[in-house]
């Protein structure tokens, strides 16, 4: 196995952390008799010489012990080796390292036969992948499903072919018959979901027209047949927490995950698809849904009431895993969730223990269940949140929460003042804790906070980083507060000459009313500041209406800037000073395609303009039109990406009322 490893300079090799000296060890204890050693050498490969899917020199120079490694069947865990070797030859690792691993696909052949089911399993895909040879690679997976037992193989097979339809268009009609078939009796249900899906992603127009209550139907026999594993102990590495992450049922989670991927744009579909999910006896097909749905709510945009209501059902279950997975996609959904406030407010009232989340190190947090209340904006969460802002400390964020509940929350006044009143402007931590508080009052517009806020705002220390954060909270929330703070005028006055000064002139506009004291100070920003303080300066002029006649010129030019942000701000300006949409509307058009994140500040504007924005309105009815969202980051998700598309939609529907 292990031949010529120690001719190989591994010294002279790099992985993640530096030399790769260390390399021989591992592949060794790849082949350990002992499953501790494995498991840890298997880690080793995966935080290191495969670390995040990256291929360094070593990860190249492992690929042929690896197969040696992989063939002996001697060898324990064999399975993971074949999927290590998958991974680093795949196409997102470059050219070499799929060259790598294509260099010795013939041994695919003979592992796609191997007594382990866990090889087999690994090795069908890779047939696939790396054989150059589609003809054989068909023989040998159709060969291989007629004889193959093992139901999780028969998946991978299944798999397998599905990855041949896409990856070999001009080859894949004799695998497309051999889906379709799979698909029907006398096949098991979980074999006939995998086909379904397999040719939802390669064949859709060989689906059934019956097809999700087809799904609905097979996911429940499949659940009746399962029978429960044995408990999984997994080690504590990387590997280990990795498997403890993974769904209980994570065949089943596979199979409808890639059915709910062929479905695409079919929301309607994959609404009831879901619904029958939600709706199975087996608690761990409903927690599947649960996840699920995660993706279609985040996605799309459509009724999605029944999942909801749905998800809320599960709140009041036993199994600790589907409750928390239900609790963790309602508290993303802020408004959406509102079909099961009553559920969680039942889960707030019998079990506070569950009010607030505490980690092993760093300050508690707000619990979900009280979250996704207060953020679907239900007052039931209020007595809940006043309690807890009575205790000695107060759970992290809190008070950003508390913002969704709207007038709702008035009752909470008091307590966030006390509250900001304990808050030491000279500790570090001080904007950390401030943040959220001042974010509640400022939703509040609570005039009796300005002595506690201009608090804080004397006692900020001086010098970058904690200072520059708590004083822009500090002057965002007097600002909100209008009239009543007017006897913060002469400390904003002083931050007239900082940083701050777009947003001290804005607040101390607000205070005072007096256009003339804070103009000058606004004019300078368009004309000499970049980014965000010249978008700040921006949106401040127009606040001010006809009184900031003077900034039009700077501001027609910042209409015209390269950045889109900047334009925009400076074309909402400009309707809002001057009321001529002439010049403010190409602004808008070309920004909205440009960049979507623009599209919810540009249909507020829109919303106010009544029918001198109709010019657009092909937009409006466009967005609302599209089925899908735009507002997710591209290989993630933020926190409230989908409460800034529902209130793009709203806005949308606004503009298109006042026209």
């Amino acid at each position: 196995m292990f031949t010529g490893i120690d001719e190989v300079d591994w010294a002279g090799l790099r992985h993640a952390y530096g030399s790769a000296k260390d390399v021989p060890g591992l592949l060794r204890g790849l082949a350990s008799a002992d499953a501790a050693e494995r498991e840890a050498a298997l880690d080793g490969m995966y935080g290191s010489v495969h670390h995040q899917g990256n291929v360094y020199d070593s990860t190249l120079a492992c690929v042929p012990f690896l197969f040696a490694l992989a063939s002996r069947t001697e060898v324990q865990d064999r399975g993971a080796i074949v999927e290590l070797l998958v991974s680093i030859g795949a196409e997102s690792a470059g050219p070499r390292a799929r060259a790598a691993v294509r260099a010795g696909a013939g041994a695919f052949v003979s592992l796609a036969d191997d007594p382990c089911p866990a090889v087999r399993r690994a090795a069908a895909g890779a047939l696939v992948r790396f054989l150059d040879e589609p003809d054989r690679v068909l023989t040998l997976l159709r060969r291989r499903m007629l004889v193959e037992r093992d139901e999780p193989v028969l998946l991978a097979l299944t798999e397998a072919l599905g990855l041949f339809v896409r990856c070999r268009p001009a080859q894949a009609a004799a695998a497309v018959d051999l889906l379709a078939v799979q698909s029907g009796p006398p096949y098991a249900p979980g074999a006939r979901l995998a086909a379904l899906g397999q040719l939802g992603l390669g064949a859709p127009e060989r689906l059934p027209a019956d097809l999700v209550p087809t799904a609905v139907r097979l996911l429940r026999e499949r659940s009746e047949r399962r029978t429960a594993g044995p408990d999984r102990v997994d080690a504590d590495t990387l590997v280990g927490r990795i498997r403890r992450l993974r769904p209980s049922d994570e065949e089943g989670s596979c199979l409808l995950r890639t059915l709910h991927r062929a479905l695409d744009d079919r929301v309607a579909d994959r609404i009831a698809l879901l619904v029958g999910q939600l709706s199975s006896p087996d608690p761990m097909d409903r927690c599947n849904a649960v996840w699920m749905s995660a993706g279609l709510f985040r996605g799309w945009r459509a009724d999605f009431s029944a999942p909801v209501s749905l998800i809320g059902r599960q709140l009041g279950r036993e199994q600790d895993q589907l409750r928390d997975a239900a609790v963790s996609v309602l508290a993303e959904l802020f408004g959406l969730a509102a079909p099961a406030a009553d559920e969680l407010h039942a889960l707030v009232t019998v079990r506070p223990d569950l009010w607030v989340h505490t980690w092993e190190r760093g300050r508690p947090s707000l619990g979900g269940p009280l979250k996704a209340l207060a953020r679907s904006g239900d007052p039931r969460a209020v007595p809940a949140l006043s309690q807890l802002l009575a205790r000695p400390v107060v759970p992290g964020g809190l008070g950003f929460e508390i913002v969704h509940l709207g007038p709702a929350a008035v009752p909470l006044a008091p307590a966030l003042r006390h509250r900001l009143g304990q808050v030491d402007p000279d500790s570090p931590e001080a904007a950390e804790s401030a943040a959220p508080l001042l974010a509640a009052v400022t939703a509040l517009r609570d005039p009796a906070a300005v002595p506690e806020v201009l608090r804080l705002l004397r006692g900020a220390p001086d010098g970058l980083g904690a200072r520059e954060a708590l004083v822009g909270q500090a002057v965002r929330t007097l600002d909100a507060l209008g009239a009543s703070a007017r006897a913060a005028a002469p400390v904003l006055r002083g931050l007239l000459d900082t940083r701050h000064a777009a947003l001290a002139a804005g607040a101390l506009w607000s205070a005072e009313g007096d256009v003339a004291a804070v103009l000058p100070v606004l004019l300078r920003e368009p004309t000499h500041g970049r980014g965000r303080s010249a978008r700040t300066a921006a949106g401040q002029l127009g606040r001010l209406g006809a009184g900031a006649r003077d900034a039009l010129p700077a501001l027609r030019r910042l209409a015209a800037a390269d950045r889109v942000w900047e334009r925009t701000a400076a074309a909402q300006a400009l309707w809002r000073i001057d009321g001529d949409p002439e010049p403010v509307l190409p602004v808008f058009r070309t920004a909205w395609s440009e960049n979507p994140y623009t599209r919810g500040a540009i249909a507020e504007c829109l919303a106010g303009m009544g029918p001198a924005g109709a010019p657009l309105r092909d937009l409006l009815t466009t967005e609302l039109a599209c089925s899908r969202r735009h507002m997710g980051r591209p290989g993630g998700y933020g926190s409230h990406d989908i409460a800034q598309d529902e209130r793009l939609l709203a806005n949308c529907r606004r503009a298109l009322a006042s026209q």
